[in-house]
């Protein structure tokens, strides 16, 4: 397959070394900046269990430079999405696939919703123009199980999980979907073929939609986040709104606050992505992961006081350092 991956950074240069390296598919990339350089300069560079991994890349800035891909992996960060959307189009024919290697909850995920069909999210798709850019048709849902970070530009170091959750936005099975799990899984990584990937990427967001905010704006990683128990009552309370939410659109969840605590605890300390973001001055991907929800929460009449709350904070801390834009 010719894939190409929009955005080469923590995630994107993940999956992009591990195809390359794979050496079955004709790997790219579109990046600017320092990334870019790093990419042309050094090639797709992985570190993994102390071994450093290469492998070449070709990198453009330029969708067109790159032509028709059969895959593109989109794994930019949601507030960049709406401008970088209109702009791969290059990349796109009618058989290329699209898999949103992405944060939270995605452009599309409306679709096939009675309640939230008619209009687009307008919290990750302000004003259609993502929807308008990515046909659906061509959109495989995605949920990615890693913990990744950039040591430098170009350079991804890899602490631990290699999971794939991919499948078909509409649910059920397809043989594109089967073809596009046995390709990842020669790439080295743990692809499960979901038959309702709307309601993993639920699951994953219901887990993180609290944990990497409070992160974000104390400062603390997830185990003193965890060990507080007022932060985790207050953590508790704004998940099980997002569960009754969860019920209203087909996305059921069937733990409770404390099982997920569980899970977190497991894999040790560790500092969420919007914490590194907001460490590193990158604007917060907040909407993807909280806004959407209480978006969605208005429109199908569940009331949200602690996610309100949660946003609000988030917002405040994230407007007043420069990582969220400013109130219109």
């Amino acid at each position: 397959m010719k894939i190409c991956v929009v955005g080469a950074g923590a995630i994107g240069g993940f999956i992009g070394t591990k195809l390359a390296l794979a050496g079955a598919h004709e790997v790219s990339a579109l990046a600017r900046g320092a990334t870019l350089t790093a990419l042309r300069q050094h090639g797709w560079r992985l570190r993994q269990g102390g071994a450093l991994h290469s492998a070449a890349a070709r990198a453009a800035a330029s969708a067109a430079e790159l032509g028709a891909q059969d895959l593109v992996v989109i794994a930019v960060k949601g507030p960049s999405l709406p401008e970088v959307a209109p702009a791969i189009v290059p990349l796109l024919a009618r058989h290329t696939l699209v898999l949103p290697a992405m944060n939270g909850v995605p452009w599309w995920f409306g679709r096939g919703v009675a309640a939230l069909e008619g209009q687009p999210l307008a919290s990750v798709d302000p004003g259609g123009a993502v929807g308008a850019a990515l046909r659906f048709e061509q959109v495989i849902g995605c949920v990615v199980h890693a913990s990744t970070w950039t040591s430098e530009p170009g350079l991804v170091e890899h602490n631990m999980g290699q999971g794939l959750i991919i499948g078909e936005p509409a649910g059920g099975t397809s043989a594109r979907v089967t073809a596009l799990a046995d390709a990842l899984r020669g790439a080295g990584f743990d692809v499960t073929a979901s038959p309702n990937v709307r309601r993993d990427i639920w699951y994953k967001l219901w887990g993180n939609m609290t944990i990497n905010p409070v992160a974000a704006i104390t400062g603390a990683p997830t185990d003193r986040v965890l060990a507080d128990p007022l932060v985790l009552a207050f953590c508790s309370a704004a998940m099980r709104e997002a569960a009754a939410v969860g019920a209203q659109i087909g996305c059921a969840i069937d733990q409770q606050p404390e099982d997920r605590h569980a899970i977190t605890r497991k894999l040790g300390s560790f500092r969420p992505s919007m914490l590194q973001d907001a460490e590193a001055g990158r604007t917060l991907e907040l909407d993807a992961l909280v806004g959407v929800v209480r978006e969605i929460a208005q429109r199908v009449g569940v009331t949200t006081p602690n996610i309100d709350t949660l946003l609000g904070l988030t917002r405040l801390f994230a407007r007043t350092h420069g990582l969220y834009p400013p109130a219109a």
